[in-house]
């Protein structure tokens, strides 16, 4: 799909405010029915009187966590329940409780959507991506740690890289003042940590603790990740960005099916999110259905091909307009 003015335009993101208004009751029985079945699933990985079904029980929590925390996710935009003050106590709580505080949670996250696919903008809430320009002037230890904070093994262990350390441990020790909601996150989460591996024993402690949010950490972060990580991305100058171009050409639409549309609460739908984040998560859909511009996203998959696709590209050439592979930066040089 190629970048017109259009996309930049007034009139496209006005169009979008038709469905950022939300169904009070539809959103309390997201919130309802999501938490019920995050209890139903960790009775199953806690109670379950054979181990394979404690590990399914397990897998279902961690995919269970994912859909909670985009429920979490709209919330904090003012998509989800913004007047309802039991709700925003309940998301506090939520957000304490899975390693994402409210307070560094919007900073960072607000700073994402305001410089996601700009050049020259800070890594802060998200991905940093070099040029192939940037690549070759860089030092060998920028290089490194350019390498380490893209690796898959940073995004398979999420759980303690972008969770435990970038959104709790560092903010806290920076800015215990204002971040002092990462530090009780923090050291909440270790207390827990202690107490159910002491008071129910190992097995528990891995099949409906550490296990599921391993899992739903390494999905959650790879799924960030990739959704602004493909072969036809667009990465701007400040002169060229606009926030309707880095919504459509720089946020990919994951292709999944309904059960995995479910437990990830519509945030394939990643370029409608991006144009109008206060769209509720189960109206996406409906925008994209509506609106013609919508209809032509890069696409994206979580087959295997894809998956590994998405993890070899690493940094963007501004003279082919796509990521390559760090070999392709020198090759062509």
């Amino acid at each position: 799909m190629e970048r017109t003015a259009s996309h930049s335009s007034k009139d496209l993101i006005a169009r979008t405010r038709a469905f950022a208004t939300q169904d009070a009751a539809r959103s309390g029985w997201a919130l309802g029915s999501t938490y019920a079945a995050l209890v139903g699933a960790v009775v199953l990985a806690v109670a379950a009187p054979w181990w394979p079904l404690r590990i399914v029980g397990g897998l279902i929590e961690a995919l269970v966590l994912i859909r909670a925390f985009i429920l979490f996710h709209d919330a904090m935009h003012g998509a989800l329940l913004p007047k309802s003050k039991w709700a925003k106590a309940l998301f506090q709580v939520q957000g304490v409780l899975t390693l994402t505080p409210a307070r560094i949670w919007n900073d960072t996250h607000n700073h994402h959507h305001a410089n996601t696919a700009r050049i020259a903008a800070d890594s802060a809430g998200t991905f940093v991506t070099w040029t192939t320009e940037q690549w070759r002037k860089a030092t060998g230890w920028k290089r490194l740690g350019y390498m380490v904070e893209r690796h898959p093994v940073t995004l398979l262990f999420g759980y303690v890289t972008a969770f435990l350390i970038s959104l709790c441990l560092v903010p806290f020790v920076k800015n215990p003042k204002r971040y002092w909601t990462s530090g009780l996150a923090f050291g909440l989460h270790v207390a827990l940590s202690v107490a159910v591996w002491h008071f129910f024993g190992l097995a528990v402690y891995l099949c409906a603790f550490v296990g599921p949010l391993f899992v739903a950490y390494a999905l959650g972060t790879y799924l960030f990740y990739a959704q602004h990580n493909f072969d036809d991305v667009a990465i701007l100058p400040d002169a060229d960005w606009t926030h309707a171009d880095a919504a459509l050409e720089a946020s990919s639409y994951l292709r999944c099916g309904p059960v995995m549309a479910w437990f990830t609460g519509n945030i394939g739908y990643h370029h409608v999110h991006h144009l109008n984040p206060r769209i509720p998560f189960y109206r996406l859909p409906e925008a994209m259905a509506a609106l013609p511009e919508l209809q032509g996203p890069h696409v994206t998959a979580l087959t295997l091909k894809d998956i590994v696709g998405c993890l070899r590209l690493n940094l963007w050439d501004p003279a082919q307009g796509r990521m390559v592979r760090y070999r392709d930066a020198v090759a062509s040089y």
